[in-house]
């Protein structure tokens, strides 16, 4: 009896200790938590990194850096992709190469969608391209391609799905594809030759584009029959886009075409008739002079305008000047002689060393009247702008002497002041 008293009080004590035990694991764990989150006392400075201490700003800024760079960019073309299959999508990377014949088709997410397709597809191939507009994305479908679809297929959403496009911000993108044709090495055009007009003072592009980027393409001049380097410099080529003439020259004036091989296959483009045009480097700066500051009434007199430039640039000239009110009726222009008539010409000059071209117009005035009083202008005009000058011209006291018309030798003389004499409706 006693032994069962004994055992049965060792039973008790063993479980009261063990209840003790999972008790204090218990409560262990949360009073260390409540210790790291004990307040720092006033003047108290904790260790990097001690619970409850703060973090140096080093540290934050590292993960922000880290973040970043373990967040991958998001491509410009994210919301167009390219459709493998059913459920099946890739996106669209900078270029794109399929086969002449093959089917193409795209998706363009968002709720507002347009596109963009190569000119030849607008003009020539809407019965092959279908697009169809659904609630969170569009879908273009092309079958039957050729090479001449061969461009940049492009598309932008006002509203794109999933958080990824805010309300009102334009999302676009874009892809370039080629179609490669086994038999046709560039884009086909209906032009065999195609006048391009090749301005001094602007770049000036060869659209030579091809339907497979992996061609290699040259550019040649016709005559004389010779190949025209590319240094990327002075010209370059891009397979999206055919050659770019960077500085334009006069010697590249004439029939220039591109020359493409692949394999065993050789064409050539397109020819481009080169029309050189050298523009100025400024618009004129023009000087005036007139042959006298007064005139007398009824003397002839002229007005000069010259304009010094870079030689082989045509410059025109404009007049203004008060007599112009006089040459409105052709019946008061013969009886008075009017109108005016000017004389233009241009001519090389070397000035401080250079070859520069001297352009100029001269107004020239019969029998002068009291309406030829006032300022003269002149505005020269080139490729690159308007230069304008102005002189002014004052008449004197004279004589006037004119035939009537009336009986041959008949004339009458009349002496005039420039108050005196009116201006219109002198018969």
């Amino acid at each position: 009896m006693v032994s069962r008293a004994c055992c049965w009080l060792s039973w008790c004590l063993l479980i009261c200790v063990i209840s003790a035990e999972v008790q204090e694991h218990g409560r262990t764990p949360k009073a260390q938590k409540k210790r790291g989150f004990k307040a720092a006392s006033p003047g108290e400075v904790k260790p990097p990194g001690a619970p409850g201490g703060k973090k140096p700003e080093a540290d934050l800024s590292q993960k922000t850096l880290q973040m970043e760079a373990a967040a991958p960019s998001l491509p410009a073309s994210s919301i167009l992709t390219l459709v493998l299959g059913r459920g099946r999508f890739q996106k669209v990377g900078d270029s794109l190469s399929l086969r002449a014949g093959d089917p193409l088709e795209l998706r363009c997410r968002g709720k507002v969608v347009h596109w963009r397709v190569p000119v030849y597809l607008e003009e020539e191939g809407k019965e092959r391209l279908r697009i169809k507009h659904f609630s969170r994305h569009s879908q273009l479908q092309l079958v039957n391609s050729t090479g001449a679809d061969t461009g940049e297929y492009s598309c932008w959403a006002q509203h794109c799905q999933d958080g990824e496009g805010a309300e009102g911000e334009a999302r676009q993108g874009k892809t370039f594809i080629f179609f490669t044709d086994p038999e046709e090495l560039f884009v086909p055009t209906e032009d065999y030759y195609k006048v391009v007009q090749l301005h001094s003072h602007q770049p000036v592009l060869l659209p030579c584009q091809v339907t497979n980027p992996l061609a290699h393409v040259t550019l040649h001049q016709e005559f004389p029959p010779e190949e025209v380097p590319v240094d990327g410099i002075d010209i370059s080529f891009d397979v999206k886009k055919g050659f770019t003439i960077h500085r334009p020259r006069a010697s590249l004036a004439g029939a220039l075409f591109c020359l493409a091989s692949l394999g065993g296959l050789r064409q050539i483009s397109t020819k481009y008739m080169l029309i050189y045009i050298k523009y100025p480097s400024s618009s004129p700066k023009p000087t005036i002079q007139a042959s006298a500051t007064s005139v007398q009434l009824g003397e002839n007199f002229s007005v000069t305008c010259t304009a010094l430039g870079e030689p082989d640039i045509a410059v025109d000239f404009i007049w203004e000047y008060p007599g112009q009110k006089l040459t409105d009726s052709y019946v008061l222009s013969l009886r008075l002689g009017r109108p005016p008539y000017v004389s233009e010409w241009a001519s090389v000059v070397r000035q401080e060393g250079q070859v520069q071209q001297e352009a100029g117009s001269t107004l020239h005035v019969e029998e002068a009247r009291a309406g030829d009083s006032g300022i003269y202008t002149c505005r020269a005009t080139n490729l690159q702008g308007t230069g304008t000058a102005t002189t002014p011209l004052s008449l004197a006291a004279g004589i006037l002497v004119w035939s009537s018309g009336q009986k041959q030798g008949a004339e009458r003389a009349f002496a005039l002041t420039p108050e005196t004499l009116p201006t219109h409706d002198l018969f």
